[in-house]
């Protein structure tokens, strides 16, 4: 997941009244890094989980439209980004980078609504493992690998009482493609541009791109006054907080710690999922969550030590 930081607004050089930024700072640096790191962890998986309880009174799509757009007109605000100088190849890593977000984030509430949380989580951490596995190319990255396979094996729904379908199975394999596919767009975004600009933006094309498909599902219901607070409040925690909270911790603490604890995704998404919306896991299905997270870990740790 990229990070994102709610960086000043103003020059504070020119004020002795701190800006939200600097406040979000200055409570950050009194955290340690790996508290911030779960503690992003758990606002996404608490966002998802609100989100999922919320499916009986906006389908996916719509849910998925108000996230991306109450997240976009945020972090906009604050990073104001600046469209000078962006050239034709600028533009077509925004565009690609915004639409990935937009059918990641579509395909993963999908997954949301057919499969318990922590499962779709597991499934789609598939995505950034391959990411990990690919970039190190070891003989000892086949083992993390049949891990991984091993726990999708145990979610299949072989019987007819599992909680687990196969279409489900699918939204949440899409998902996790487009999250590598997400990791590998952050990164050339980060190189074209400063702060946050690259994700604001890209968040802004997301919301384009989904609203179509939400505005449709959503009709009128998106107008309520109390369904776009919900919105407002998912945005926040699935979104702008995670970010912020993930970019501060990485600015001090080394990369492979932070994939360490980012590991721990699908096991945190699964005890929200039991906290929050009472998905109680068989015990195949947490097997099948700590191969992946034992599989992330793996890989993770044996590329530190390279």
């Amino acid at each position: 997941m990229t990070a994102f930081a709610l960086d000043d607004p103003f020059d504070r050089s020119k004020s002795r009244v701190p800006g939200p930024g600097g406040l979000l700072r200055t409570a950050a640096d009194s955290i340690p890094p790996s508290g911030l790191v779960l503690l992003a962890i758990v606002s996404v998986q608490l966002g998802a989980g609100f989100a999922k309880d919320l499916f009986h009174l906006l389908p996916p799509s719509a849910m998925v439209f108000l996230r991306i757009a109450a997240g976009a007109l945020i972090i906009t605000a604050v990073a104001r980004p600046r469209l000078r100088g962006m050239t034709k190849r600028d533009w077509a890593v925004v565009v690609g980078f915004g639409g990935t977000l937009a059918v990641m984030n579509l395909t993963f509430y999908e997954a949301l609504a057919r499969l318990p949380m922590g499962i779709a989580v597991a499934i789609e951490f598939l995505g950034p493992l391959g990411v990990a596995v690919a970039a190190s190319r070891r003989r000892l990255d086949l083992l993390w690998v049949l891990l991984a396979a091993g726990g999708v094996v145990l979610l299949a729904p072989w019987g007819q009482s599992s909680s687990v379908s196969w279409a489900g199975i699918g939204f949440a394999l899409v998902a996790g493609a487009c999250w590598a596919g997400y990791i590998l767009l952050s990164a050339a975004a980060g190189q074209r541009f400063s702060g946050a600009t690259g994700l604001s933006l890209a968040m802004v094309v997301s919301a384009v791109v989904i609203a179509p498909v939400g505005v449709t599902a959503g009709g009128a219901d998106l107008l309520q006054p109390e369904v776009l607070l919900i919105g407002l409040g998912v945005g926040l925690l699935s979104s702008v907080i995670p970010y912020s909270l993930e970019l501060q911790a990485l600015r001090r603490m080394p990369k492979h710690v932070f994939g360490i604890l980012m590991s721990l995704e699908p096991a945190v998404a699964a005890m929200i999922g039991l906290v929050v919306l009472g998905e109680i896991l068989h015990l195949r299905e947490w097997a099948a969550v700590i191969c992946v997270v034992a599989a992330s870990l793996g890989a993770t740790r044996v590329r530190k030590k390279l």
